[in-house]
C-alpha cells in the first residue's frame, strides 16, 4: 500500500489519532473479547490471543503454520505494506505476540501502542463498541525472517558462548525454580532474569520506561546490545513484549523462543540451573 505512513515502533495515543481512518493503517485489538466489545480504539479489529498460538502439549507456545498465519491475517483483512498498531489491556504482551510474529514473516512496517488501551483512555481517546468484521484479504504468510526465531536446539548448541545473550523474563520465583510451571523448575544454563513488567511504568498506564531506565536494567545484566539476545518465558507471551523492547531500544539480533520453559522444563534431556 503507497500510501501507507511510517510509524514510530512504540507509538502515543496521540501519534495514532490522526491515523484513525487511514487504510494504511491496520489497529488490531487483542484484548479480551468483552473489553473489545464494551469499548476499543475506533476502527480496531479484534484477534483472540489463541489464534496466534500453536499448542503440542506440553509445549503451548509454538508458532502456527505458515497456512494457519494465513487464515488468521486475511480474516484481518491485512493487505502487504498496511501498517499494524497492536495493543491490548494486559501490558502488551498479547500484542507484544502479534508483533514478533508479523516479525517473524518479514513483516515491517509494525508498531506497539505505548501504554495500551488504558494509555489511549486516559489521554482522552475515544472508544467504540462496534464490533468491526473487516472484508477479508489474501494474506499469504511465509517465514522469510527466521532470525527471529530460536528453538531448543539452536539454544542448546550455543550454550555458554560469550556472544550470547539469554534473557528469562518470567518471575524472579520461576526462574529461581520456587514456582514450578513445568516437570522441571529453573531456568537454561547461563540466563539472567528480568521479569518482563520491570520494564512498564505502573505510573504511566504500563507504558514502557524511559529508554535510559531499560538500558540500564538489560546491560547490567549482560544484555547488550552487541550480543545476540534470545528471550523466553514460559510459553513465549511475556517474552514476547521483551522482544519488542529490544527492538525499540535498537538492538539488532533478538531471537524469540516459542517453545520456551513450557518446551526446555519438560524435556528431561536438556540442562538447566536452579539457582539464583
Amino acid at each position: 500500500m503507497a500510501n501507507a505512513p511510517t510509524l514510530p515502533l512504540l507509538i502515543e495515543p496521540d501519534q495514532l489519532q490522526p491515523h484513525l481512518t487511514d487504510r494504511g493503517v491496520l489497529v488490531v485489538d487483542l484484548c479480551d473479547p468483552a473489553s473489545y466489545a464494551a469499548g476499543h480504539i475506533p476502527g480496531a479489529v479484534h484477534l483472540d490471543y489463541a489464534d496466534l498460538v500453536r499448542v503440542k502439549p506440553p509445549t503451548m507456545g509454538l508458532l502456527p503454520t505458515e497456512a494457519r498465519l494465513g487464515e488468521v491475517l486475511s480474516r484481518l483483512g491485512l493487505t502487504a505494506g498496511q501498517c499494524v498498531v497492536a495493543y491490548d489491556e494486559e501490558g502488551n504482551g498479547r500484542a507484544g505476540r502479534l508483533l514478533w510474529t508479523l516479525a517473524v514473516l518479514g513483516y515491517e512496517r509494525l508498531a506497539m501502542l505505548n501504554g495500551g488501551i488504558h494509555a489511549w483512555d486516559a489521554a482522552g481517546g475515544r472508544l467504540e463498541n462496534r464490533i468491526r468484521r473487516p472484508a477479508p484479504s489474501f494474506f499469504q504468510a511465509q517465514f522469510r525472517n527466521p532470525a527471529a526465531v530460536a528453538d531448543k536446539d539452536y539454544i542448546l548448541a550455543r550454550l555458554g558462548q560469550p556472544g550470547v545473550a539469554l534473557l528469562d523474563t518470567r518471575s524472579p520465583a520461576e526462574y529461581a525454580g520456587l514456582d514450578q510451571r513445568a516437570a522441571r523448575g529453573g531456568h537454561i544454563p547461563g540466563a539472567v532474569n528480568l521479569h518482563w513488567t520491570d520494564a512498564m511504568d505502573p505510573q504511566r498506564q504500563l507504558r514502557l520506561q524511559p529508554k535510559p531506565v531499560l538500558r540500564t536494567l538489560l546491560e547490567g545484566r549482560g544484555v547488550t546490545p552487541d550480543k545476540e539476545v534470545i528471550v523466553y518465558c514460559q510459553t513465549h507471551h511475556r517474552s514476547a513484549h521483551s522482544y519488542w523492547v529490544l527492538r525499540y531500544l535498537g538492538y539488532p539480533q533478538v531471537r524469540g523462543y516459542p517453545g520456551a520453559w513450557s518446551e526446555w522444563g519438560n524435556d528431561p534431556h536438556l540442562p538447566i540451573e536452579t539457582s539464583i
